[in-house]
């Protein structure tokens, strides 16, 4: 196939933009519907709560762990490849699912082996919108989220549909080929051209590419090139954003996971247990975009990591409302409210990304992002299903969820605001010594003109804003 340039915002970006729509939906929408199989799955493998929670927890880990493999395969071989790589790897991984006898092998098809393909295909989604849009990046980026929600509200009614026609083997099957569409959206990613030299932020020195000696050398400049330590190191907005994200992770899925087997313990019924979770992606589908309209005015330009936060706390405020009562209409409340800071975390987790770090460091400082991030989804799950079945009531899930979410929130936006504290003062210290200096030189200029009975009164200005 010729390698057809496109230039970035033109009519193809937004054929692009739709391809990253239906990637995330079938990507980062999938893990949400899993819950519908826990039941089943449990069943099945006569295991206890945090036993079968390993799949779903291994599946959205490495949907965020291959980042740093991604960024590799995409400066390989191109966003077009990878996602058509990840596509049939997803594909393949639950085709085998179907077929498994232990959960042992179910983490390592559907578990393992579908996450990584997911990974592939939603970070070089993520990617190829840096690539193609400038001026309208925030609203591209929040557009794409909208497939999540899409993803969200479908995938559930899907399963449901599915599981009791063809049982959990035959809905893995059928998911199979549902994923292979993510080639589909691979294959509209051309490439595009562009001369625009990305922006540095605070000063942090590009990788060096010159040829370096030695197997250590080598792998140090890999490592820099793929994982951002030397990011994490002299960022500290970057710093910052990251631990607290991995905090708030270990609580933020933990309400798609448990929220159906939780109303179905309260007497609710499977279909409209289900319903529960079309509710949030179906207000996520208008919310998502609405709050990437707010982020990406130019008044919100230097407040999206507070907005970030609020969102956080007020996801975790939220999921003690769900611990109170089992009632349906009270989860339907839930839900809906729930959605408002959803769609909030959606939108802004990767913008305030773009905005703390330089884009010619996006891919090495997402990979990193998310290889910490998947530690957190990885563990989060397991703990939660090991509290479940030392506790047996859900609402130490949700009251565990609430926790870390809180705290996490309180941490950015606090060490947010100390940040952009000091930051001020600097500026301000460094303006101030600009104008002393200043004066000093004009000062020493009129002496050597006018000699020193001659010389000026010289006035100093203190600027204390800019």
């Amino acid at each position: 196939m010729p390698r057809v340039l496109e230039r970035p915002e033109g009519c193809w970006a937004w054929v692009v933009l739709l391809a990253s729509v239906v990637a995330q939906g079938l990507t980062l929408g999938f893990p949400t519907c899993v819950g519908i199989f826990f039941t089943q799955l449990q069943r099945e493998f006569q295991a206890s709560n945090s036993e079968t929670s390993w799949f779903p927890s291994i599946l959205t880990a490495m949907l965020h762990a291959g980042g740093p493999l991604c960024s590799i395969l995409v400066g390989r071989f191109g966003c077009r490849a990878t996602m058509m790589l990840g596509g049939v790897l997803a594909s393949l991984g639950m085709v085998a699912g179907s077929f498994c006898r232990t959960l042992g092998q179910l983490y390592l098809t559907a578990g393992f082996i579908t996450g990584l393909g997911m990974c592939f295909s939603f970070q070089s989604s993520i990617t190829v919108l840096g690539l193609y849009f400038t001026r309208w990046q925030v609203l591209a980026t929040s557009l794409a989220s909208t497939g999540v929600s899409l993803g969200i509200t479908l995938w559930p009614l899907l399963s449901r549909s599915l599981l009791e026609d063809v049982g959990w083997r035959g809905t893995f099957l059928i998911f199979g080929g549902v994923l292979l569409h993510c080639c589909v959206c691979g294959a509209v990613l051309r490439p595009v051209a562009t001369n625009v030299t990305p922006e540095t932020r605070e000063g942090l020195p590009p990788p060096s590419k010159r040829p370096t000696s030695g197997c250590p050398a080598a792998c140090d400049q890999a490592i820099q090139r793929h994982l951002a330590f030397d990011v994490l190191r002299q960022n500290a907005g970057y710093r910052v954003f990251t631990l607290g994200v991995v905090w708030l992770i270990v609580g933020f899925p933990l309400p798609h996971i448990f929220l159906v087997p939780y109303a179905v313990r309260h007497g609710v019924d499977e279909h409209r247990a289900a319903l529960l979770i079309s509710i949030i992606g179906f207000s996520n589908i208008f919310l998502r975009p609405m709050a990437g309209l707010v982020a990406g005015r130019h008044v919100s330009a230097h407040h999206r990591k507070y907005l970030f936060s609020l969102a956080a706390l007020l996801n975790g405020l939220t999921n003690l409302v769900c611990a109170a009562s089992a009632d349906f209409w009270v989860l339907v409340g839930y839900c809906l409210v729930y959605s408002v800071s959803m769609s909030g975390i959606g939108a802004l987790l990767f913008q305030v990304l773009m905005d703390i770090v330089p884009m010619d460091r996006f891919p090495s400082a997402l990979g990193l992002f998310t290889v910490l991030e998947s530690i957190s989804i990885l563990i989060s799950p397991p703990l939660a299903g090991l509290l479940l079945d030392t506790t047996n009531n859900f609402s130490y899930v949700f009251y565990m969820s609430s926790f870390f979410l809180i705290s996490a929130a309180l941490f950015m936006g606090g060490s947010f605001w100390a940040l952009g504290k000091k930051e001020k003062h600097s500026r301000r210290a460094e303006a101030e010594r600009a104008v002393l200096e200043a004066a000093k030189e004009q000062g020493h200029a009129g002496g050597d003109t006018d000699g020193p009975r001659k010389q000026p009164h010289m006035k100093i200005m203190y600027v204390t804003s800019i």
